[in-house]
C-alpha cells in the first residue's frame, strides 16, 4: 500500500486480468454444503419424480436450496439465519409467482425481476448472509416470473417451498447434534493461524490486517452463541491468545499457536493455554458482548444505495437487452447481472470474468450431459444432483469452477417440466451470460459509488474517537471494571472496519483520491494503542515476555 495520497483528479483503476482464474484452496468444510444441498434437495424432487409431478421441482427447490446457507454460523445463531434465508427466499418466490399471474408482460417480469435482485443483493450484504449470498434467490424469484401461473396456484406452490425449506433448516442443524461447537472451533483456528502468519511476517501490514480481521470474526461467532458453556470459555481464552499475539507478534511462540488450531480441528477437548492466568477475567463480561453490538439494520443499508442501484439498474437493462435480441428467457440475463455485483468495481470484473469463463465451459459440459439426461427423468433428476455436490464442493476454489457445474444444472433444470431442444438451450444461455456480463459490469462503471470514500472518512473518525477513548482509559490509575476490555473491543472493531472501508474503497472507480496516509497512520497508532491495553491488562504472550 502506498504511504500517500495521490494527488490530482480521479481517474480508473487497471482491471485486473492475472490471478482471476487462479485456483485457491478449498474451504475446510467444503464437503458440508455440498453433501447438505444434495440431502436437502433430493427427497422432495425423487418423491416428485415418483408422483410424476417433476415439473413442480422449481417450488421445493427453492426451499432446499436454503441449505447452501449459514454454514459458518454458530448453530444458535445458524438456526435464526436458516429461517430468515427461508422466510426470504419465499418472500421472492410469492412476489415472483402473483406478478406472473397478473402479468405476461416480458417488460413489467424483468422489471420485477431487476427489483427483486437489487433487494435481495442489498438485504443479503447489510445482514451479511452468505455464501452464496443473494445469487440463488435472484436465481429462484426471476426463474418464477416467467413460468406460467395463475392465483390459484400461488398457495399451494408457496406450500411446497416451505415444505422444502423445512426440510433444508432441519438438514442444515442436524450435524449440531454430533460437533455442537464445530463453527466456533473452526472460526478461533482460523484466528490462531492467521496470528501465527502475522507473527512469522510482523512487518507485513496485510497479514496484519488478515489476522486482525480473523480474531474480530472469531470473537464474532462466539458472542453470538448465546449461553457460555465450558467449552466456549475455553475458546474465548484462545481467541484472547491470538489476539495478544497481534499485540506483540516478536514474543509469540507460532508453532504453538498453529498447534492449537490443529487441535481444534477433530472433536477432542478444546485446549486451555493456562498461561493467562487471572489476568484474563476481565475479558468475559459483559463489556465484551455489548461493544460488538449490531448496527441497526437502516444503518448498515444506508451505504449499500449505490450498490442496490447498480443491481437494479444493470439487471433491468440486461433483461431489456436480452428481449430486443429475441432470447426466450431474459432471466438468464438478469442473474447473470446480478451475480457480478461486488464490493467494488474491481471485484465485480473479476466476478465477471470467472462468470463468463465458467458458464461458457458449462455449457460445453451441459452438451455433453444432455444426451445422457434425455434418457430418463431419473437420470435428470441424479445428473443434477450430482451436480448441485460439484458446484458446491468446487466454487470455494474459484467462483468460474463451481459455476461450470451450476450452468448445466440450471439448464438441466429447465427441462424437469418437459424435454427441450439443446441447441436451442445452448444458444440462448450463450447470448445472456454475455450480454448480462457486459451491461451488468457496464452499470456498475456509470453508478459510481462516491460513498466509499465517504465510508473512509467515517471509518477514520471512529478510529480516532475509540482511540483516544482507549488511551483515556489507560491514562486511569484505576479504570472501572470492564472499561478497558470495552474500549479495547471498541478500538479492536473500529480498526478492522477501517480496513475493510480503504480495501472497498481502493476498488472503486472514479473515486477521489483516498487518505491512504492518513489510513495508515490510524492504524498504526490504533494497534499501538491496542498493544499497550494488552500490557496494561497483564495479558503477556508467553512466560517470561517482555512487559
Amino acid at each position: 500500500m502506498s504511504s500517500v495520497t495521490r494527488p490530482g483528479p480521479s481517474r480508473p483503476r487497471r482491471l485486473p486480468l492475472a490471478g482471476v482464474l487462479r485456483l485457491g484452496r478449498p474451504s475446510d468444510i467444503w464437503f458440508k454444503p455440498a453433501l447438505s444441498v444434495v440431502v436437502a434437495v433430493a427427497p422432495p424432487n425423487l418423491a416428485l419424480l415418483a408422483l410424476g409431478r417433476l415439473d413442480l421441482a422449481m417450488y421445493t427447490m427453492a426451499g432446499s436450496l436454503c441449505a447452501l446457507y449459514a454454514h459458518n454460523r454458530p448453530y444458535a445463531a445458524r438456526a435464526r439465519a436458516l429461517a430468515r434465508v427461508v422466510a426470504g427466499m419465499l418472500g421472492g418466490l410469492g412476489v415472483a409467482l402473483v406478478t406472473a399471474s397478473l402479468t405476461t408482460n416480458a417488460v413489467v417480469l424483468v422489471t420485477v425481476g431487476a427489483l427483486l435482485a437489487a433487494a435481495q443483493k442489498t438485504l443479503c450484504d447489510a445482514t451479511r448472509v452468505g455464501p452464496p449470498g443473494h445469487v440463488v434467490l435472484a436465481f429462484i424469484s426471476s426463474a418464477s416470473l416467467f413460468v406460467p401461473q395463475s392465483l390459484g396456484q400461488v398457495p399451494g406452490h408457496l406450500a411446497l417451498g416451505a415444505a422444502a425449506g423445512a426440510w433444508a433448516w432441519i438438514v442444515g442443524m442436524a450435524p449440531g447434534l454430533v460437533r455442537p461447537h464445530g463453527p466456533e472451533r473452526r472460526a478461533t483456528a482460523h484466528a490462531l493461524n492467521a496470528a501465527a502468519v502475522y507473527a512469522g511476517a510482523p512487518d507485513d501490514t496485510r497479514a496484519r490486517a488478515t489476522a486482525a480481521a480473523a480474531v474480530h470474526t472469531a470473537w464474532q461467532s462466539l458472542l453470538s452463541t448465546g449461553a457460555r458453556s465450558a467449552p466456549r470459555r475455553a475458546l474465548e481464552r484462545l481467541v484472547v491468545r491470538a489476539e495478544v499475539s497481534l499485540a506483540a507478534p516478536a514474543d509469540t511462540d507460532s508453532e504453538r499457536l498453529r498447534g492449537w488450531a490443529r487441535e481444534l480441528a477433530g472433536t477432542g477437548p478444546v485446549p486451555r493455554p493456562d498461561d493467562l492466568g487471572d489476568a484474563a477475567g476481565e475479558l468475559f463480561g459483559v463489556e465484551t458482548a455489548l461493544a460488538f453490538g449490531e448496527r441497526p439494520l437502516l444503518d448498515r443499508l444506508r451505504p449499500l444505495a449505490p450498490i442496490a442501484l447498480r443491481t437494479a439498474l444493470g439487471c433491468a437493462l440486461a433483461g431489456y437487452v436480452s428481449l430486443a435480441l429475441g432470447v426466450g428467457r431474459p432471466y438468464w440475463a438478469l442473474v447473470t447481472a446480478a451475480s457480478l455485483y461486488q464490493a467494488n468495481v474491481t471485484l465485480t470484473w473479476s466476478r465477471g470474468v470467472q462468470r463468463v469463463v465458467g458458464n461458457l465451459l458449462g455449457v460445453l459440459a451441459f452438451a455433453v450431459l444432455a444426451p445422457l439426461a434425455h434418457v430418463g427423468q431419473a437420470v435428470l433428476v441424479l445428473c443434477c444432483l450430482a451436480l448441485n455436490f460439484g458446484a458446491e464442493a468446487l466454487i470455494g476454489r474459484n467462483y468460474w469452477l463451481g459455476s461450470v457445474c451450476v450452468t448445466p444444472m440450471a439448464l438441466l433444470i429447465t427441462e424437469f417440466a418437459r424435454s427441450q431442444q439443446s441447441g436451442e438451450l445452448i444458444t440462448d444461455r450463450v447470448l445472456d451470460t454475455l450480454v448480462g456480463a457486459l451491461v451488468g459490469f457496464a452499470a456498475a462503471v456509470a453508478v459510481t459509488n462516491r460513498r466509499a470514500a465517504d465510508r473512509i472518512e467515517h471509518a477514520l473518525s471512529t478510529v480516532e474517537q475509540a482511540r483516544e477513548h482507549a488511551a483515556g482509559v489507560l491514562a486511569e490509575e484505576r479504570p472501572e471494571p470492564g472499561s478497558l476490555e470495552s474500549a479495547r473491543r471498541g478500538l479492536f472493531a473500529a480498526v478492522v472496519d477501517l480496513r475493510s472501508a480503504a480495501d472497498a474503497a481502493a476498488g472503486e472507480w472514479w473515486q477521489r483520491a483516498l487518505p491512504e496516509e492518513r489510513v495508515m497512520r490510524a492504524e498504526q497508532a490504533g494497534h499501538r494503542t491496542l498493544a499497550a491495553t494488552v500490557r496494561r491488562q497483564g495479558l503477556h504472550c508467553w512466560e517470561g515476555a517482555r512487559a
